[in-house]
């Protein structure tokens, strides 16, 4: 039986190199695929692979004195929903692009907004009403498919726009709202929440295990709607048989969580078209389509 595991924890690592070896050594003794990345704020990672595999990993790292109280999420999957395993070193584990804004200690990153888990979200819709704003903390293409009803979706195509965004108008309207920040398994609510807290923002919360664990909990009988929008094969998780299908597909409009890769190679971009119009072999657009069919003239 195979699961896939997803984990981070903000703590200072000093020697990134000695760890990036041990992880590699570590996972591919067991057979692990997957991604992990690694900075001197911490690590993150994302492993699918045989649960007894995955179970003697999470006994490696709690052995670790600097990985010992790492919380791992379980998720269905397996090691066939990555290509390869990928450990790397970077400047930030999640790339906002500013690592010297970010600060971290033994208990994680210093001045992020205060954490809630999924009831306490509900507890507090229930006492502030209308005032509470969610803002989505992914990117817009993840948002499209799945979100928080009524939530603010910022214009970002990558986790660097979000600075950008957070100094736009409309966004500095909501420095006195009450705003839970929310993404995959809070990572990325984790440094956005205290990079909004320097910009200003008063009252800023995050969503505790992130739209993961708020779907272990209420799955699609709550706040939430749509799919979560995952980075393996598996594209999209439902939490439910009740869960819906909100994005649009660029062809025909329709209701869809399906993602497909533009089908002219050199641009390959992302776009949501339904499994009809999939069929019919899916480009980005009219430029993309005119160069596909050129392609195909020119191999004639």
């Amino acid at each position: 039986m195979e699961k896939i595991i997803l984990f981070y924890k903000f703590v200072p690592v000093k020697d990134t190199e000695t760890l990036m070896h041990w992880q590699n050594n570590l996972c591919a003794s067991l057979g692990l695929k997957g991604r992990i990345l690694i900075s001197e704020h911490g690590i993150n990672g994302t492993l699918g692979g045989e649960v007894k595999a995955l179970k003697a990993y999470v006994k490696a790292m709690k052995m670790h004195s600097l990985f010992k109280d790492t919380a791992f999420k379980w998720s269905v999957g397996g090691a066939a929903d990555f290509p390869r395993l990928s450990v790397k070193v970077r400047p930030e584990i999640v790339t906002f692009g500013v690592p010297e804004e970010i600060e971290v200690d033994e208990n994680g990153i210093v001045g992020g907004g205060k954490r809630l888990k999924p009831e306490q979200v509900h507890r507090l819709v229930q006492q502030r009403g209308g005032d509470v704003v969610f803002m989505d903390g992914r990117n817009a293409h993840e948002a499209a498919i799945g979100k928080f009803k009524n939530a603010v979706i910022p214009d970002t195509k990558t986790t660097k726009d979000f600075i950008k965004q957070l100094e736009k108008p409309e966004m500095q309207a909501l420095k006195d709202k009450p705003i839970v920040s929310y993404c995959t398994g809070g990572i990325r609510c984790e440094i956005l929440t205290a990079l909004m807290k320097k910009r200003g923002f008063n009252e800023v919360y995050q969503l505790d295990g992130g739209i993961a664990k708020y779907g272990e909990k209420f799955k699609d009988d709550g706040l939430w709607e749509g799919k979560l929008y995952v980075f393996d094969r598996r594209m999209n998780v439902a939490f439910s048989q009740k869960a819906k299908d909100i994005g649009d597909c660029c062809r025909c409009k329709g209701k869809t969580s399906n993602y497909e890769n533009c089908t002219y190679n050199p641009c390959s971009k992302l776009i949501l078209i339904c499994k009809e119009c999939a069929g019919t072999v899916p480009t980005c657009g009219a430029k993309c389509n005119s160069r596909l069919e050129a392609a195909a003239l020119d191999s004639q």
